[in-house]
């Protein structure tokens, strides 16, 4: 079982290039199925999502180059619309080609999709919209099997901004005659990023970021070339770690506009942080300051992705922190592992409250999703002694080449197969 082993104590300094988003990627990955041609992805994360990705679209007929962080894809042989069960179980967001096949081919066929055990994500959502907007779907033996030949423009009003089903609705309007429009739609940057892929394309999408996405649809897509942005929630993570290790960290390619959220949280917790045109340079306080309440919320709120990051970073902290976890109900799981390594926190329902210590503790702490598994790792960047971090393939799923930015700024850290 791979593993990671950390020496903890040591001070971060030097420089992180961040990685592109992989929560843009993904769905913009999917989105390239729509062209029926050739596109050139910059700037993609080579992750275990993204390889899931490019081996579930290999399987329905896409031909994929790789380039170092260039993908080309060329899908202008796709002849399937039926999706590995074996792929979609590794990665929930494969749901993201429902809506892409349901638009090129007019039928998708697909299981129940995996990833993290963080809480319930029902596609409820998802499928409610593909109803509205046509499409005709039957689910079958854990199978959903999607019936798109009179997709028509709707009117939907989500009861929830879900960045899935917004993003799903658009992929399936792009091409649909007549003008769509999501109300209550996620504001996400990652939405704003599919958004200007598409529109690179020849697409007509409106709106991404506001409440209301106006999707007007075109006959074809064309060829296309697109840069995917940078990863917010990896940003987040080098910061907490730049705090935890008593660091000095530039983050290039980090956009303070897209993490306002937790970046003055950061600045309430006494972390300093100057802001360049090409990244932004992190520096720790002497001390970390406790939080008095984080709440996560959609976009713009304090994203949910980062709440165990800033969990490990306050374990730290001077006095009591208190955060609300809104959006996924299992997602303190990881808490029970950084007791392990002597933290203080205490779980009431969807609320944690940290009271910080001197020091945490070398131990052995075991992964149990992605993000879970990142704050267990940078909370044991800061911690007295050895720690092991087991089943991080959860880890790999999020972070490119997470120990080799790690080691390139000072931390102890090696991988064990």
């Amino acid at each position: 079982m791979s593993r990671y082993m950390i020496n903890g104590g040591n001070r971060l300094d030097g420089e992180i290039k961040i990685q592109g988003s992989k929560n843009a990627a993904l769905p913009i990955m999917a989105a390239c199925v729509l062209n029926g041609a050739k596109t050139i992805l910059h700037n993609v994360p080579d992750i275990q999502d993204v390889r899931i990705m490019k081996k579930i679209l290999t399987s329905i007929g896409c031909k994929i180059k790789t380039e170092t962080n260039t993908l080309i894809i060329d899908s202008s042989m796709i002849n399937s619309a039926k999706v590995s069960e074996q792929l979609v179980s590794r990665m929930r967001s494969s749901i993201m080609l429902m809506g892409a096949l349901v638009a090129k081919l007019k039928h998708a066929h697909f299981s129940y999709p995996g990833g993290c055990d963080i809480g319930l994500r029902p596609i409820d959502i998802h499928l409610k919209a593909l109803k509205q907007l046509g499409a005709n779907i039957t689910e079958e033996h854990g199978y959903i099997i999607v019936d798109g030949k009179d997709l028509h423009a709707a009117d939907i009003v989500l009861n929830y901004p879900s960045v899935g089903a917004t993003e799903n609705i658009i992929l399936a309007s792009v091409m649909t005659k007549g003008v769509t429009s999501i109300a209550n739609a996620a504001k996400e940057p990652e939405i704003i990023d599919l958004q200007n892929f598409l529109n690179s394309l020849g697409a007509r999408v409106y709106g991404a970021g506001s409440n209301t996405v106006y999707v007007e649809g075109v006959d074809r897509l064309c060829e296309g070339e697109y840069t995917i942005m940078a990863d917010r929630i990896a940003a987040g993570t080098y910061m907490c770690a730049t705090h935890i290790c008593s660091g000095k960290v530039f983050l290039r390619g980090c956009s303070l506009e897209n993490i306002k959220s937790p970046y003055y949280k950061l600045i309430e917790s006494g972390l300093k942080v100057k802001v360049y045109a090409d990244g932004i340079q992190c520096i720790s306080a002497k001390d970390i300051q406790s939080i008095d309440s984080i709440v996560t919320l959609p976009y713009p709120g304090f994203p949910t992705d980062l709440q165990p990051l800033f969990v490990a970073m306050l374990c730290y902290a001077n006095g009591i922190s208190i955060i609300n976890e809104t959006v996924f109900e299992s997602r303190y799981r990881f808490t029970t592992q950084l007791l392990r390594m002597g933290a203080n926190i205490k779980i009431e329902g969807r609320t944690a409250i940290i009271a910080g210590v001197n020091k945490l503790e070398g131990a052995t702490v075991y992964a149990h999703d992605l993000r879970g598994g990142a704050a267990l790792t940078i909370a044991a960047l800061g911690a007295q002694g050895s720690s092991t971090v087991e089943d991080i393939h959860h880890i790999r799923r999020g972070y490119e080449n997470f120990i080799g930015v790690l080691q390139n700024v000072g931390a102890d850290i090696k991988y064990i197969n």
